[in-house]
C-alpha cells in the first residue's frame, strides 16, 4: 500500500484497521486489552475505529499488550550515520587529552598588588 498516496486522515483509519486486525489475530476482547494495556475501552475503541486523538502513549500501551512494540522499529528506524559523520569518525582516534583554558579572571592577585601592567619598572 502506498501511504504516499493517502490523506492523514485515511491513513489513522489505516492504522486502525490493521490494530483492530492485530487484536483479533490474536484471539483478545477489547475488554481484555484494555486490562492488559492499563487503558479504557473507550481509548480501545477510538483506537481501533480511528476516532477521537490517539496519543502516542495509548498506541504504545496498546502495542505493549498486543505484544507488537517491536513494530515500532519497523515503523520508524533509527536513522543511520550520515557518510559525512560516518567518514569523520572511522579510525579516528584521540592522540591526546585538551588543555585546559587559562582565564587571566582565574587568577587572584595578592591584595595591594594589583596593577594594569602598564607601568614602567
Amino acid at each position: 500500500m502506498n501511504l504516499q498516496l493517502l490523506s492523514n486522515q485515511a491513513i489513522i483509519q489505516e492504522i486502525a484497521k490493521r490494530l483492530r486486525s492485530s487484536r483479533l489475530n490474536s484471539n483478545i476482547s477489547q475488554q481484555e486489552l484494555a486490562e492488559k494495556s492499563g487503558l479504557s475501552i473507550l481509548t480501545i475503541n477510538r483506537a481501533e475505529s480511528g476516532t477521537g486523538n490517539t496519543t502516542l502513549l495509548s498506541l504504545i500501551a496498546i502495542l505493549r499488550a498486543l505484544g507488537k512494540i517491536d513494530q515500532l522499529d519497523l515503523f520508524l528506524p533509527e536513522p543511520p550515520l550520515s557518510p559525512i559523520a560516518l567518514s569523520k569518525s572511522k579510525g579516528i582516534q584521540r592522540q591526546r587529552a585538551s588543555s585546559k583554558k587559562y582565564h587571566y579572571a582565574d587568577k587572584v592577585a595578592e591584595p595591594g598588588k594589583w596593577s594594569w601592567g602598564d607601568e614602567k619598572a
